[in-house]
């Protein structure tokens, strides 16, 4: 087994980019550029694990790659392509159908979350979504995923499915994935709720900042966040039990690299009035330069396009030898 350290992550094209990607992923994708070999997916098979307008899906697939390129991703240093153009991810995924157990899948708390009281209802693909992700990391035997909290249940799956493929085939053809989880602001909550994470299928659009909002909707939605009436304290630890001023703290770390410490410091004593104005002003500098960006690539489509095509020839060349290897492990050739 190669050496080589190299990662996999993705994110599902679905509504709009916004700080919560930025802040939990994207910056941590750049940041990983300079030491892997980084393979970074825009996951539209994962996409249709609910029912998509097909027009929409190709371009909210564009608009996610122009994400990730504004944001840093350089699709020269790092791969980049959308998940449906290698046809091994499914492939692979079926494999894994066969070796996950129904017990595994049972035990994935997303799945409860996003169903409800309509499990019966949900589609198939939604229930063995997770293999799929497995198959994502595996198909390119990648070492490390950078994940937020909330995946570290899927990883887990990932690393079992491949301990029961090497086991039950007496190989070692895929390495334990390791979690590579970074920094302040790893979770970003709702602006509107702290206690749920900031979303793309959120109805309201006060709950989220995209990362194509202008600076004036950005002070707005900051102005309209939710808060308490209490200043802000000395140390982090005088934050617990307000999720709330707990977010808004945790954006403006991440925002300026620092700790939430060092912001409570900074801000110690005073109203919400004031760190809100504070807080807009460094996410619009942040961000204005990223919605300008991606402004420019989505008025050219074709050359996103012609990135993700090359990014699927390159992607498709690593995974096809191992998808054969995988093959041949398992008796089909």
């Amino acid at each position: 087994m190669s050496d080589q350290k190299r990662v996999f992550s993705g994110a599902q094209p679905t509504g709009n980019m916004h700080l919560g990607n930025y802040l939990g992923a994207f910056r941590n994708w750049v940041k990983l550029q300079d030491d892997y070999e980084c393979i970074y997916c825009v996951v539209d098979m994962h996409a249709i694990t609910t029912w998509q307008d097909p027009a929409t899906l190709t371009q909210q697939t564009r608009e996610a790659a122009a994400a990730y390129i504004a944001t840093g991703v350089d699709p020269e240093k790092s791969i980049l392509f959308n998940q449906s153009r290698v046809p091994g991810h499914a492939e692979l995924a079926w494999i894994f159908n066969c070796v996950a157990r129904l017990g595994w899948l049972n035990r994935m708390t997303q799945f409860k979350d996003k169903v409800g009281k309509n499990r019966e209802k949900a589609s198939c693909g939604l229930y063995v979504y997770p293999n799929l992700m497995a198959a994502d990391i595996l198909l390119y035997k990648a070492t490390h995923v950078p994940v937020g909290q909330d995946q570290k249940q899927h990883l887990e799956l990932t690393r079992d499915i491949a301990t029961k493929f090497n086991h039950d085939f007496k190989t070692e053809i895929f390495p334990i994935v390791e979690p590579v989880i970074m920094g302040e602001g790893a979770k970003v909550m709702s602006l509107r709720d702290g206690t749920k994470k900031m979303s793309k299928s959120d109805p309201s659009q006060y709950s989220r900042i995209s990362l194509t909002d202008d600076a004036d909707t950005i002070m707005a939605k900051i102005r309209k966040a939710k808060t308490d009436a209490e200043t802000l304290p000395a140390t982090a630890a005088g934050l617990e039990g307000r999720p709330e001023a707990t977010n808004l703290v945790g954006i403006y770390a991440a925002l300026t690299d620092a700790t939430r410490n060092q912001v409570c410091v900074q801000f110690e004593g005073r109203g919400f009035g004031d760190f809100k104005k504070a807080l807009t002003d460094v996410a619009v500098e942040k961000l204005a330069p990223i919605t300008t960006e991606m402004a420019r690539l989505m008025d050219d489509p074709a050359e996103i396009d012609r990135i993700l095509v090359r990014g699927g020839e390159r992607a498709q060349a690593i995974a096809e030898p191992i998808l054969q290897e995988v093959k041949q492990v398992v008796g089909f050739i």
